[in-house]
């Protein structure tokens, strides 16, 4: 064979194993092999894989008018803009100095905000590939942009929420308690957003007066900090979800606990022994169903567990072997996706409690990951640097 015959053979070749820095790993086995002996070769079912990064890939965000550009953050300082369809790199975005933690597109995929460690924040324009803003807060937490409008919110380490028009830059500041603002949320109502801080209180601002139309804490809040929080389609319900291990429903329009859902331990904890560390729960992601009235928690146990909103009932329990990092639910039904420690993304029937399929490909943790509208596929990222996507179609549709 000539140079280019072999040259044409490699292209073939999957480089993408982890193991490919080492000489003697077993990178070389090409997709085709069918029949490699077990253990040789993980399973992956991923379509595409992404593999621009250099370190662990900590976040992703799906274009929402199209769904066919996502944005990945990562350990390396770096931002990638790329297709979906085949992982061809739109743009970088580049100038971020540390980890880079948060990502996202507007509501209309015209821009897309990037956000490091650090609290710099840069805007891109996706058509013209440019930054069009930039602005530097204190050690970021959480990003989100307004689901109608240019305005994009961030909570920061020293408590605030910052709110900026884009790409004006015009700005406005939410002054929580002196302890970070951990997690956030604009409602749908586009005219308010709840924050939840590190000291256990959750607060619902008015962002046009910029003012604290609810405050929760003491009893009320959580005795811990809050790890996230989520709204039904009308944001008429608020959920909370805690290091504290409780989730709590809260009337967004009245600012009162409507109830407390409590995981009981799965196991009875044995006693400590001495140096011994107790085993850590917490509430790790949260969300409500758009069609029917439940909402699901997901635990750093790996418990997924589904309650029903109307009666505030513990429907089904999902064990997972490995903690749950995030769960996100579909848009038109009644399933729920998971993704976990051990790397796989599971889809589950919220009705049955029924786990409809599993996806695995990555070598490490998955970090985070999201679904596209239609509910065709997922993509998501690891801490093994690289961001795949998974086809998710299922028979039943």
């Amino acid at each position: 064979p000539s140079a280019d015959d072999l040259a044409e053979e490699m292209e073939d070749v999957d480089f993408e194993d982890e193991g490919a820095d080492e000489p003697d790993a077993e990178a070389w086995d090409s997709e085709d092999d069918e029949g490699v002996e077990d253990g040789m070769e993980a399973q992956d079912d991923s379509e595409v894989t992404f593999s621009l990064h250099s370190a662990s890939v900590f976040c992703v965000s799906l274009d929402p008018k199209t769904n066919t550009l996502a944005v990945t953050g990562g350990e390396d300082d770096k931002a990638f803009v790329w297709r979906v369809s085949d992982g061809e790199l739109l743009f970088e975005c580049s100038g971020h100095k540390d980890s880079v933690t948060c990502a996202g597109f507007s509501h209309d995929s015209v821009f897309v905000a990037t956000g490091d460690m650090s609290g710099l924040i840069k805007v891109w324009r996706v058509d013209a590939k440019e930054e069009v803003w930039s602005f530097e807060v204190g050690d970021l937490e959480w990003m989100e942009w307004h689901p109608q409008a240019h305005v994009l919110l961030a909570g920061t380490a020293d408590g605030n929420t910052w709110m900026w028009k884009i790409p004006s830059g015009d700005c406005k500041t939410f002054q929580g308690p002196a302890c970070p603002a951990t997690c956030g949320r604009i409602l749908p109502d586009g005219k308010r957003a709840v924050v939840g801080y590190e000291d256990g209180t959750m607060r619902i601002w008015d962002l046009k007066q910029g003012t604290s139309l609810h405050v929760l804490k003491g009893q009320d809040g959580h005795q811990d900090p809050l790890t996230c929080v989520a709204s039904n389609q009308d944001g008429s319900l608020i959920m909370t979800g805690s290091v504290d291990c409780h989730a709590k429903l809260v009337n967004s329009a009245t600012g009162k606990v409507v109830c407390v859902f409590k995981m009981e331990s799965v196991a009875p904890k044995a006693p400590i022994g001495e140096g011994e560390e107790a085993e850590s729960n917490s509430v790790e992601s949260l969300g409500f169903c758009n069609v029917m009235p439940l909402a699901a928690v997901g635990y750093l146990d790996g418990t997924l567990a589904i309650y029903d909103v109307s009666t505030q009932s513990l429907r089904h329990k999902c064990q997972h072997e490995s903690g749950i990092v995030q769960l996100l639910w579909e848009e038109s039904s009644a399933v729920v996706y998971t993704c976990s420690l051990d790397g796989a993304v599971r889809l589950w029937d919220a009705r049955s409690g029924k786990m409809i399929s599993e996806y695995r490909g990555h070598s490490a943790e998955i970090l985070d990951f999201a679904v596209n509208k239609d509910a065709s596929i997922v993509v998501t990222t690891s801490g093994d640097h690289q961001a795949k996507v998974f086809c998710v179609q299922r028979p039943d549709r």
